[in-house]
């Protein structure tokens, strides 16, 4: 009896660690072109300011115990999150428009395109399912829903932003798949063409067409899908077209990248920033929400959406503090600037600076 339950033990764990959602870890001719990018030292990526894992002041042990055994008085949304269904393949093509799915999830169109970035439909932000679920009411799209995309972006390898399922799932919708150094490695081992797949190092300019641009650029994070961790390198990007900009910026603690970008690239028409499972400890690989009020000044940015809050329990803040906290330090601010703040699912006009949105998240319990 102990045999047979250890090897069924053993036998679970196997059949855990290696399936294909936890993809694959860089090698052979892509490691060698990795190994020659700038930010590749001591065998993994690294940010271009020391970043550690945690602040000062803050220990394993102590974030652990405060995790898992401290209880916290941390709101989780009982009511069904609030959202608006907007059909995206009746959209018109020629709509230049953004919707949100929530956390760093959303759907883009601009100059005829369709990008869809880091999505996550399996109602999951862990590899183990059921374990990090949706809030109610988050995934109201399917897999369905979601037309032929041009364009996946994905910003890094987390769970929370490339998803196994999600992307198994829409495979035969995705033309093009751009990411950063290394992350190609798991596309490849799902099975996606080699040719569809663009990875690139930071600074780094891909002409899409014509009238589309994107461009590569610096954040402050961190990646790994298992074990090893800063194996693949992590990305923000900016979209560009002869008369609009946006900056897409993935996951991020505040630097000096913001400014230097703001600088190069700057200033942008609407830019989307880290806002959401933070925490003092780990202030260095995601925004506090007085960093999100510097970066955007920094970015130089007329209009800003605050992502990666809304759907997933990932910290220990509650689930509408980033929303309240970033609208309240932008209005106290000096010169504010325009927070988009949409409902899941509802269309954004890109280019609508008049464009007004409710603080949806009052009232909810």
């Amino acid at each position: 009896m102990i045999l047979t339950i250890t090897i069924l033990l053993l036998a679970v764990i196997f059949y855990f660690l290696f399936h294909p959602r936890f993809g694959k870890q860089p090698s052979g001719e892509r490691l060698a072109v990795i190994q020659k990018s700038p930010q590749y030292k001591n065998g993994k990526f690294e940010n271009e300011s020391f970043t550690p894992e945690l602040a000062e002041g803050y220990g394993y042990y102590d974030v652990l115990n405060q995790f898992f055994f401290k209880k916290v008085d941390r709101k989780i949304p009982t009511d069904i999150i609030p959202s608006i269904k907007t059909n995206l393949k009746e959209l018109d093509i020629n709509q230049d428009v953004l919707v949100w799915f929530g956390h760093s999830s959303y759907f883009i169109q601009l100059e005829g395109k369709r990008f869809l970035i880091d999505p996550v439909f399996s109602g999951n932000a862990s590899p183990i399912y059921g374990t990090t679920k949706a809030f109610k009411g988050t995934d109201i799209y399917t897999y369905d829903d979601i037309p032929e995309i041009d364009y996946l972006l994905i910003t890094h390898d987390h769970y929370d932003h490339l998803d196994y399922k999600t992307i198994m799932e829409l495979k035969p919708k995705i033309k093009k798949i751009i990411t950063a150094l290394g992350v190609g490695s798991h596309f490849e081992f799902w099975g996606f063409s080699l040719e569809n797949i663009i990875e690139k190092d930071w600074h780094e300019k891909i002409e899409l067409d014509q009238n589309l641009t994107l461009y590569t650029a610096p954040s402050r994070h961190f990646s790994g899908r298992s074990i090893k961790r800063c194996n693949t390198l992590w990305t923000s990007f900016i979209l560009e077209t002869k008369d609009f900009k946006m900056y897409l910026g993935g996951d991020s603690g505040y630097d000096s990248h913001f400014t230097a970008i703001g600088n190069k690239y700057g200033p942008f028409d609407l830019v989307l920033l880290d806002n959401g499972q933070y925490n003092p400890a780990w202030k260095y690989i995601h925004n506090l929400p007085e960093d999100v009020i510097k970066a955007m000044k920094d970015l130089k940015a007329k209009r800003v959406f605050p992502v990666h809050n809304s759907k997933f329990p990932l910290s220990l803040h509650s689930w509408d503090e980033p929303l309240i906290k970033v609208t309240e330090l932008n209005r106290l601010s000096e010169n504010p600037i325009p927070l988009i703040t949409p409902k899941i699912g509802e269309v954004v006009e890109l280019k609508n600076e008049n464009q007004q949105f409710q603080q949806w998240w009052k009232g909810v319990r």
